[in-house]
């Protein structure tokens, strides 16, 4: 893809096929869901897939690791941490290069990354290297999920669109559960250097990610580049047609749109809201509270969802005595029922809308883990009940928040945004195990760390409930101007 930013800074406006970014948006909106959006949503879906089944396997592996290299408790707290330190960078980086350079360009030089540094991976022998190329792969996790989320979204239309892009987000927990699944399975028998042997294959992805998913049209119209806007979004209108075996409908116009399809509009905004761009942009205007409120609640939805499952295995074989073949798959009970929670919410979230979904989410979580904590945590079998309850909330409002969060933001800042909200999941992704751990090692009873969890949870839960936008089924551009 050129980066030529003579082309980038060309005047927005007619293509020799008229083309606009207004007109952009409208033909979007006429698609109809076809074999097309799947195949897309697909290809990309894999490599989210296993940028999640990376994420989680340093859980599974680590009580291995504490007993191979001898591990102090804060030796585990920053094998946890350092690849969630990456993640944070990433996602900052990621967010300006794919708004500068496209979509597709920095999600399959992400996922080539990832490949590589989990084959170095399997070569460390000592904590030090294992450090440092767990920090570069949080670099290439952090900068694709986010990108990912962003492109999903500019390419589906207004209508349903939260099902469309929640069924496409159901993979990351899917590879957290898959990677839970087979990490329970290999690490007891071959070692937690096999896992990162077999999340190195694919890396390879990324070569099919370059030759069959075409770049965001809307984010070529945003550069100026409305030549190739037109030419890429001719391309998908022809294979849709194709697909579905039908002429399409008209973009909403001068001629009626379809029953189902909401005409294009763009919201009235400001002089300085519709120049917003870059880090500033994102507190500019009405962008401010949207930046604030989503934070908060990416920070408090990953510090209880990581404060959780990061540190059950230890927890449950150090804490209960449970062996680590049990302690694995207790474990994993809970990303699965995180799995449910998170379909739950792809079929509802059009329905009750996003702002319900993370109320509703995140204030079960929060009776749940402070039921648990009331009751003492005196058993496994108790905490694997109601843990396992309670990641069907909160697994769900984070899904929520990949669908939400490209909502909030115009096309010109969009991956920035996401990126940002991406940052601040690190954040919480970095201090919930580590306050967990502290809590842990500090507490004469488990219940303590279910007391701090839960009373996180109930402030995303009051923060979402009330100053939440509501955004379902409104075109981006209406949303975003």
């Amino acid at each position: 893809m050129s980066t030529d930013t003579s082309k980038d800074a060309a005047a927005p406006g007619a293509s020799p096929a008229g083309t606009t970014r207004a007109t952009i948006a409208a033909r979007f909106e006429r698609l109809p869901l076809s074999r097309w959006h799947v195949t897309v949503r697909l290809i990309v879906g894999v490599v989210t897939f296993f940028e999640a089944f990376d994420q989680l396997l340093i859980a599974y592996a680590l009580p291995e690791l504490r007993d191979e290299w001898q591990l102090s408790t804060g030796d585990a707290t920053a094998v946890l941490t350092v690849g969630s330190a990456g993640m944070l960078v990433g996602a900052l980086l990621s967010g300006r290069l794919a708004d500068r350079y496209g979509r597709v360009k920095v999600i399959a030089y992400c996922v080539a990354a990832s490949g590589l540094v989990s084959l170095a991976l399997t070569a460390c022998t000592s904590l030090t290297p294992f450090l440092a190329l767990r920090f570069v792969q949080g670099l290439a996790i952090g900068g694709e999920v986010p990108v990912a989320a962003a492109f999903i979204s500019e390419i589906t239309r207004s209508f349903k669109r939260g099902r469309f892009v929640l069924l496409y987000e159901l993979v990351f927990p899917a590879g957290l559960t898959i990677g839970a699944l087979v990490a329970a399975w290999v690490v007891p028998a071959a070692g937690w250097r096999v896992m990162f042997a077999v999340a190195a294959v694919p890396g390879l992805l990324a070569f099919l990610v370059q030759r069959k998913v075409p770049e965001s049209p809307r984010w070529l119209a945003e550069r100026g580049r409305l030549a190739d806007a037109d030419a890429v979004m001719t391309g998908i209108e022809a294979k849709v047609s194709a697909a579905t075996g039908e002429p399409l409908p008209r973009p909403s116009g001068p001629a009626p749109a379809p029953a189902d399809q909401k005409p294009v509009a763009v919201a009235t905004a400001t002089p300085a809201e519709r120049a917003a761009t870059g880090i500033r942009g994102l507190f500019t205007g009405r962008y401010r509270r949207r930046t604030l409120v989503v934070g908060a609640i990416w920070f408090t939805g990953y510090f209880v969802n990581y404060g959780v499952t990061s540190w059950l295995p230890s927890i449950y074989k150090d804490a209960y005595g449970l062996t680590l073949s049990d302690a694995l798959l207790y474990s994993t009970v809970t990303s699965v029922a995180g799995l449910l929670g998170c379909l739950i919410v792809a079929l509802t979230v059009d329905v009750l809308g996003r702002r319900r979904i993370f109320a509703i989410c995140l204030g079960a979580s929060a009776a749940l883990l402070l039921t648990l904590a009331a009751l003492g945590a005196g058993t496994p079998a108790e905490v694997l009940i109601w843990t396992s309850l309670s990641a069907v909330g909160f697994f769900g409002s984070n899904i929520c928040l990949y669908l939400y969060t490209p909502e909030l933001y115009p096309t010109r800042m969009r991956a920035l945004g996401c990126s940002v909200g991406g940052a601040v999941n690190r954040l919480g992704v970095i201090l919930g195990p580590i306050l967990v751990g502290v809590v842990y090692a500090a507490g004469d009873s488990v219940a303590a760390v279910f007391v701090m969890l839960g009373g996180v949870a109930l402030v995303g839960a009051v923060v979402a409930g009330t100053l939440a936008e509501e955004t379902a089924n409104r075109p981006l551009e209406e949303i975003s101007p």
